[in-house]
């Protein structure tokens, strides 16, 4: 098959074409591109590869499509020229393989027979480009070029798409430890509502951040997952909060409260619902802080809710509330032990508090709770409640 490299006419006598230069210069712009020609007749494949050479590629020769795999094997190419007639078998084959293996490598197919249908059919199965034999050197290299384009772009791409993955990974990470701080400084925010309710009655201090640790350590045993926990430990953190909105001539009196003062009393569940239901990231939490103080059978206030109308938090927060109302002293009687607070919550099981709730604390050991105390009550002043340390499940919970 011959190939005609003669140079066109307006060529100017001094040097290669304008194509021929731009192309020169472009080759040169970037990294030597590596060419595998694949050709049966030695003429031509020898002819593609000096006129490529000339052009600054860095060109390799393959007799057969056989030798041609061999190669790519072995070595990494930007482009593949390959004859679709060859006397060890069809080019086709070879184009399927190298589209099947390596889907972004260009390849043009070089061929002499003038039949549109084989054109289509390479391109359906992925060829990039291809040739009629005989053609004018400047249109090898210009298909040659637009053929490394092609893949340069589709290697621009890749990288774009790489690195944008990279930014979006980055801002994700960053976006995720804004929210942690951002989360941080909600505790904080609430720790801060704690002190205030502690100042405000005095009876209690301490008792918000015991009666949260708690709860934590009853919800984990209980099986419940890290980002409900965190709803039920602000619920329970924030239980009193609508004492707040309590005169203190009532939430202080030493004595017993008449029926009128305790009607006042219990509104500080609605009360505490109501400054927090508002505020976004409490209002599950609000919830919590609604209905803490409704039993198991439906004697509760303020709803008489009962069994699983009442919220599990609000469940689970019940038994860690007795726990640490038994155990901590009052100006009325010493505290008690952690053994007379379960006598009170199993026999209480079933009235006040879910007995599956009461199932799960009763296998908890009383060290653990002793632990979460001393830690509470030995914690430093910077140190968070909702920062307590995971609390492992206790034997057969």
């Amino acid at each position: 098959m011959a190939l005609n490299l003669a140079r066109p006419q307006a060529e100017p006598p001094a040097g290669g074409s304008r194509a021929d230069e731009d192309a020169l210069a472009s080759s040169r712009q970037r990294r030597t591109a590596r060419i595998l020609v694949v050709d049966d007749e030695p003429h031509v494949r020898t002819m593609i590869g000096s006129a490529l050479e000339r052009q600054g590629y860095d060109v390799q020769l393959a007799s057969s499509g056989r030798e041609g795999l061999d190669i790519l094997e072995r070595n990494a190419f930007d482009l593949v020229l390959t004859d679709i007639v060859m006397q060890d078998g069809n080019g086709i084959t070879l184009l399927e393989r190298i589209h099947g293996q390596q889907p972004q490598l260009p390849v043009v197919m070089v061929t002499a027979i003038h039949d549109i249908s084989v054109a289509i059919d390479s391109m359906r199965r992925g060829a990039y480009d291809y040739l009629l034999k005989p053609f004018e050197r400047e249109h090898l290299i210009n298909t040659v070029q637009r053929a490394l384009d092609h893949r340069q772009a589709l290697q621009d791409s890749h990288n774009y798409q790489q690195n944008l993955e990279q930014v979006v990974r980055a801002r994700t990470e960053m976006l995720r430890q804004a929210m942690e701080n951002l989360e941080h400084s909600y505790d904080v925010t609430l720790e801060a509502l704690g002190d205030a309710l502690d100042l405000k009655d005095s009876e209690t201090e301490g008792h918000s951040k015991r009666v949260t640790a708690y709860t934590i350590a009853l919800a984990r045993a209980i099986g419940i997952g890290p980002a409900q926990i965190k709803v039920i430990a602000r619920g329970a953190f924030l239980h009193d909060i609508g004492k707040m909105a309590i005169p203190d001539e009532i939430l202080r009196k030493p004595g017993k409260l008449s029926e009128e003062e305790q009607t006042v009393m219990r509104e500080h569940c609605a009360r505490g619902y109501n400054m927090l239901r508002k505020i976004p990231f409490l209002a599950e939490s609000a919830e919590i802080v609604f209905s803490h103080q409704e039993h198991f059978d439906g004697s509760g206030y303020p709803n008489g809710l009962r069994g699983s109308e009442i919220p599990i938090g609000a469940r689970i927060f019940a038994v860690a509330d007795t726990l640490d109302a038994i155990t901590s002293d009052r100006p009325y009687r010493k505290a008690k032990s952690f053994d007379d607070a379960r006598e009170e919550i199993l026999r209480c099981s079933g009235s006040q508090f879910d007995p599956t709730v009461v199932e799960v604390f009763l296998k908890v050991p009383n060290e653990l709770w002793h632990e979460l105390r001393s830690e509470i009550t030995g914690q430093n002043k910077r140190f968070s409640t909702f920062d307590i340390a995971p609390v492992p499940h206790p034997p057969g919970a």
